[in-house]
């Protein structure tokens, strides 16, 4: 058969799955969105640094296999990766099978040479086990044709602990220095480079670490975009239950203090969310932009964080990546989208991409990683020191949190630096809103002359006033 005859054979044989697919399903359309909403994540992470910790409890989590997918696609989407993994049930596993015990101090585990050994043991087979897995390229999986590299060496040098508080650590070491240099040749040459809880001396001694540590300071010696750490629980939340998705690094500084001001016994160890707190916290405050915690359970959770604006995790951040802030004329298009749907119902009087261009320099909006969530206007009437608050949007997703609040705030400050005396609103919709933040209503003949001559009557807005302190 003819290439051109082949080609409309295999054809006419999909065709009844192809029509089942794209025969307007929920899924597909969905895919579709999300694929186009992630593209600028896409572009953004191309080229960057991620530092991705691996709890020996993640590795040995059934859904480990999926991870692996995600970081295979990670790789082939051009992001820079170091994988640092511990081996913790796995080194206990073996300590049981040979009879031996280990204590704690100090939130340090006392490694004898017993016990060294056992360590060795894990991480040497889990190393194995990782790179086996990055190595697939079976048809009909997701890392077909992937053709991964994995790198792993003596990255890490590290010294002894010693005594401590008059008890001998043993083979328990602390973080000397990393080769950030020799990871990135790696790095350039995209490679994955495997690190592991393990650290080595100039002597030729081998130290057991905390996996934290290690990646915690890789990170910050790499200069990384990002360190992302997996744990149980996926995230932090708050005494509601309510997942955070963000935290500055000072509030994840304060909640591993208050963890540690409530241990009754201070040999008693940190939970896992506490040091994963900590460990964004130190690496935040030493130069890494953006740290990110993660369920290991949960399927499709590096992705999700990686390539969606809310991610499904807790993001910690030295500095908020949400902001209030003048709007520019390249806002325009993100206002305008955002008030759509408010103008399409009658909550917004439509504005004109001419018209918003004209006055941008009005408006201030809320950003969150580049799209513009929130949005309000100041005009000024100078002569009567009045300003009128027009235009306050939140996108639906986004309401709640307190935005529509920093926004006044910013529309205030911004009245009083002009001035201005009082502002006043006009709304049909939102009367208890602004009447719960010090609005009262008003007669339309307290407006500003210039405004009641262009009142719309067929809208009927109610008028509020607030005086500003």
């Amino acid at each position: 058969m003819d290439p051109g005859r082949q080609r409309l054979h295999n054809d006419r044989l999909n065709k009844p799955d192809r029509e089942r697919t794209l025969s307007g399903s929920d899924s597909s359309t969905n895919y579709v969105n999300w694929f186009r909403h992630s593209s600028p994540y896409i572009n953004m992470h191309r080229g960057k640094t991620f530092v991705l910790m691996l709890s020996g409890e993640a590795i040995a989590d059934d859904n480990f296999a999926n991870t692996v997918h995600d970081i295979a696609l990670l790789n082939s989407l051009g992001v820079r990766l170091v994988l640092v993994h511990g081996a913790r049930p796995q080194a206990e596993r073996r300590l049981e099978a040979r009879g031996l015990s280990t204590r704690l101090h100090h939130d340090l585990r006392i490694t004898s040479t017993e016990i060294l050994e056992c360590v060795i043991e894990a991480v040497g087979c889990l190393r194995t086990d990782i790179e086996a897995r990055l190595s697939m390229g079976l048809a009909n999986t997701p890392m077909h044709g992937a053709r991964i590299r994995v790198c792993s060496g003596n990255f890490v040098t590290a010294r002894p602990v010693g005594v401590l508080d008059g008890v001998d650590m043993g083979h328990t070491g602390e973080l000397r220095r990393i080769d950030h240099d020799g990871i990135r040749k790696l790095l350039d040459l995209n490679q994955i480079v495997l690190l592991s809880n393990l650290g080595f001396s100039p002597t030729g001694e081998v130290f057991n670490l905390a996996v934290e540590e290690v990646a915690t300071q890789a990170a910050i010696a790499l200069k990384a975009d990002k360190l992302i750490l997996f744990g149980a629980d996926g995230g932090i939340r708050d005494s509601r239950g309510d997942l955070r998705s963000e935290l500055l690094a000072q509030t994840a500084r304060r909640l591993v203090h208050q963890y540690h001001a409530h241990l009754d016994d201070p040999e008693q160890p940190f939970s896992e969310t506490a040091n994963l707190l900590e460990c964004a916290a130190t690496a935040c405050e030493q130069g890494v932009p953006r740290c990110h915690l993660i369920g290991y359970r949960d399927d499709g959770a590096l992705l999700n964080e990686l390539f969606t604006r809310d991610g499904q995790g807790t993001m910690v951040v030295s500095h908020s990546y949400e902001q209030v802030r003048s709007a520019t004329i390249e806002d325009v298009g993100g206002i305008l989208e955002l008030i759509a749907p408010l103008e399409e119902k009658g909550v917004l009087v439509r504005r004109s991409r001419e018209l918003l261009e004209a006055e941008i320099e009005r408006f201030t909006v809320v950003e969150r990683d580049g799209a513009i969530i929130g949005c309000a206007a100041l005009y000024p009437f100078a002569e009567d020191r009045i300003g009128e608050l027009a235009c306050v949007a939140i996108d639906g997703n986004y309401r709640g949190g307190q935005r529509g609040d920093r926004l006044l705030e910013a529309i205030e400050a911004s009245a009083r630096e002009m001035g201005l005396e009082q502002l006043f609103v006009l709304t049909t919709r939102t009367a208890h809103w602004f009447l719960e933040r010090g609005f009262h209503a008003a007669e339309k003949d307290r407006l500003p002359h210039e405004k009641q001559a262009i009142y719309n009557l067929q809208r009927n807005s109610k008028v509020f006033f607030k005086t500003l302190g």
